[in-house]
């Protein structure tokens, strides 16, 4: 709270009073109770009377200062640059814009006339001052920390070193030790982190070097970086990695772990030679225990009682299926989270561990100790297992051994990259799974893919022609036919309010594009079909039916295909056509 006169207090006060947001019967007492010079509007706030947002838009009104609510404010990052990151912190002001050569400036203490000359003075410029909560200071300053300012500052602090440096390629140890460039990959693994993204790229052009984060499954540029800095930032990258740093000529892979906010995120690292340099690819992985619901994942209705009724066998196969970054190993880890168990011992074989998962036995594949899915999985059938995932079935043996556990009474999950959930079959069967094996273990097989969710800032719309005919053609079979029908089928397909079919328009939803959620949308939500193996199923896979046929049969049974239950999603208000297009267009 800004220092000011007992008289400014006062006004204050009686401002909040005058406006119902202080009870002046408490503000009285406690001026009776209080030392004549103590602060009653101190006292106010530790007693949680009035809070920190009410006082400073009161002050500001006294005082004659503009105030500015920070919270839906999108901060461009060079003006952020504009103050320093220790300056920001120490003296709580927020840089906002600039006009006419003066930079606006948001304070909490606006009275302090010293930071404002201190500011003034560090960036030699004048300077606009408008008051702010210090709840709003805070918010900006956690959702900026980790901010990409601190890249550009290492990256000037390199400077002409680099450039020096990269005329001498031969010392590149001597790059990496003293420049600062350790701090800008700190500062974009720190940003990385904070936006949820799930892998980096660094890209070199022919004269600059991009980075992209991949946050909710697309990725979106970042920033642009001196190409001088390539060479240095790449050399960091391969030492933590314990790559070879003067190889640039084949691929390499590595791994490295950091710590952010005392959260532990696991590195993937692929270094390949491009055109114009290496190009590196970071994966991020939360290492820390995570709790998932499926329900919560996207899936519901038919799909969700028919994997349920899989894990709830005591023994065969329940397998995923879709396209990397689609989320199956996260399915796997929610199906097991929903059978855990005292009473049974649940082992998994892993590359990598992405969760770390309480009383789960999870080993790490570790192909240079001679450490596969194949050899892993004759091991962990020596260690009395009631159920298994193996990360991915990547080949004939690996196949082979999770058949052969499943026939022995164990309960096998594990993924594979098909397509579809019908899809899986014939991937078996190529593999040289007998049809009859593959026929008895499998209990249901799933395919998904991921969709971004619409903000819960958002519009509705109706549908255009083209949108509704379209929502017709995909599930105008399965929507509801009446009023009547709506509580039933919504309950059956696991949306609660579905339409009733319409030929006219449906009510879609659209979120607000805003900085921290572009397009409209944040998070993800799963898209989803299932097959449950009946006996109809095992017929069509001994007698080597093609995926289409498989699903056909499927359907007729009541099987939803994941392009339904996007469409379903939509009119639910979970997600876009947009969305589902873009994921599933190439899905029946």
């Amino acid at each position: 709270m800004a220092l000011l006169t007992k008289e400014a207090e006062e006004k204050i006060i009686n401002l909040l009073v005058a406006e119902g947001l202080a009870d002046g019967n408490l503000v009285s007492s406690i001026s009776n109770e209080l030392d004549p010079n103590a602060s009653v509007l101190t006292e106010l706030l530790n007693r949680q009377a009035v809070n920190n947002d009410m006082v400073a838009r009161a002050t500001a009104a006294i005082i004659g200062v503009p105030y500015i609510e920070l919270k839906n404010i999108n901060i461009d990052q060079d003006i952020l640059g504009k103050i320093p990151s220790e300056a920001i912190s120490r003296v709580l002001a927020i840089p906002l814009g600039e006009k006419d050569g003066i930079l606006n400036v948001a304070m909490m203490d606006v009275t302090n006339v010293q930071a404002i000359d201190y500011i003034s003075n560090l960036i030699n410029q004048p300077i606009r001052v408008l008051m702010t909560s210090e709840r709003g200071i805070r918010e900006v300053l956690d959702k900026y920390h980790g901010d990409l300012s601190g890249v550009k500052e290492a990256v000037e602090e390199t400077g002409e070193e680099a450039a020096i440096q990269e005329e001498q390629r031969s010392n590149v140890k001597t790059i990496v030790q003293d420049s600062p460039i350790s701090k800008a990959l700190t500062t974009i693994l720190s940003y990385a982190a904070k936006t949820k993204a799930s892998d980096i790229h660094i890209e070199p052009l022919e004269n600059s070097l991009i980075i992209r984060c991949r946050i909710d499954g697309v990725l979106r540029k970042i920033m642009d970086l001196p190409k001088t800095v390539a060479p240095a930032l790449v050399s960091r990258i391969k030492i933590l990695s314990n790559l070879k740093i003067d190889e640039h000529r084949i691929p390499q892979d590595g791994q490295f772990a950091v710590l952010v906010d005392d959260q532990e995120i696991d590195l993937r690292i692929a270094i390949s030679p491009v055109t114009w340099g290496e190009q590196v690819v970071i994966r991020l992985l939360d290492k820390t225990g995570v709790s998932m619901e499926i329900e919560k994942m996207g899936m519901s209705g038919r799909a969700l009682r028919a994997v349920l009724n899989g894990i709830r066998k005591p023994n065969g196969m329940i397998l995923t299926s879709g396209p990397t970054g689609s989320g199956k190993s996260t399915t796997l880890y929610a199906l097991i989270q929903e059978i855990k168990s005292e009473e049974i011992n649940i082992v998994t074989l892993e590359d990598p561990v992405e969760y770390k998962m309480d009383g789960i036995n999870q080993i790490q594949v570790n192909v240079d100790a001679g450490l596969t899915f194949a050899s892993g999985l004759r091991s962990i059938l020596r260690q009395d297992p009631d159920v298994v995932m193996v990360g991915e079935i990547r080949d004939s043996e690996t196949a082979q051994l999770a058949v052969q556990a499943a026939l022995t009474g164990h309960l096998v999950f594990s993924t594979l990259h098909t397509n579809s959930a019908a899809g899986i079959l014939p991937r078996l069967l190529d593999m040289g799974i007998e049809p009859f094996l593959l026929a008895s273990t499998l209990n249901v097989v799933i395919g998904q893919r991921l969709v971004r969710r619409i903000t819960e800032k958002r519009e509705t719309y109706k549908s255009s022609e083209v949108e509704t005919k379209g929502i017709n053609s995909i599930v105008g079979d399965i929507l509801p036919k009446d009023k009547e029908s709506v509580a039933k089928i919504s309950e059956d397909l696991g949306y609660s309010g579905l339409p009733v079919k319409n030929d006219d328009y449906y009510m879609l939803a659209r979120g607000m594009d805003t900085k921290e959620t572009p397009g409209g949308y944040k998070g993800r939500a799963g898209l989803y079909e299932t097959i449950e193996v009946d006996e109809d199923i095992q017929k069509t896979i001994i007698s080597h039916s093609t995926a289409n046929e498989i699903m056909r049969l499927a359907r007729s049974k009541g099987t939803i295909t994941m392009r339904q239950d996007g469409i379903l999603k939509v009119l639910s208000g979970i997600t876009s056509i947009e969305e589902v297009n873009r994921v599933a267009s190439d899905l029946s």
